[in-house]
């Protein structure tokens, strides 16, 4: 229970997200990566860690945007926050902008569901908000961003697993 624990903290991580999770749920033992990080895997049921990881992301979206929503509105009011938020916004805007008007809705599921660094649920969920993506719309992205992602990750790490 407390390897599932972890495994939700993990996936909370921004930047990291269900691309660790999902790996340190499923392979045994220390891995050594590249720029001297480590991986400690638990070696736990790939389904379970699947299931675990996909609903933890798909939440850590909507929670998200709903903060983008209700908090980050509320914090405007401050000129500080302002700037720094509408700088953010824009950088978020153009990275998601050409995916949303080619592709719509998948567009921002593509997004999040490419398992690379600076894409997942926190910036498609800011992109998304930046782009006036209401929620309804979002939960969809989100949850076709995150099964995808889930799927992805989840192959190549039992296929790396199995080579270990």
């Amino acid at each position: 229970m407390l390897k599932i624990l972890y495994l939700i903290l993990l996936t909370f991580l921004p930047f990291l997200e269900l691309r660790y999770s999902i790996p340190a749920g499923i392979l045994h033992g220390v891995i050594q990566l590249p720029f001297g990080f480590r991986l400690v895997g638990f070696g736990l049921n790939p389904v379970l860690v699947f299931v675990v990881v996909v609903i933890t992301n798909f939440i850590v979206g909507l929670l998200v945007y709903l903060f983008l929503m209700f908090i980050v509105e509320e914090l405007c009011y401050f000129k500080w926050f302002r700037k720094w938020f509408e700088r953010t916004l824009r950088h978020y805007q153009k990275r998601v902008q050409k995916k949303v008007d080619k592709y719509g809705l998948i567009g921002v599921a593509l997004f999040i569901a490419v398992p690379l660094p600076g894409s997942g649920v926190y910036s498609g969920a800011l992109g998304a908000y930046a782009l006036g993506l209401d929620f309804k719309k979002f939960m969809l992205a989100d949850l076709i961003g995150v099964l995808i992602a889930g799927i992805l990750v989840t192959i190549i790490t039992l296929m790396v697993g199995i080579t270990f």
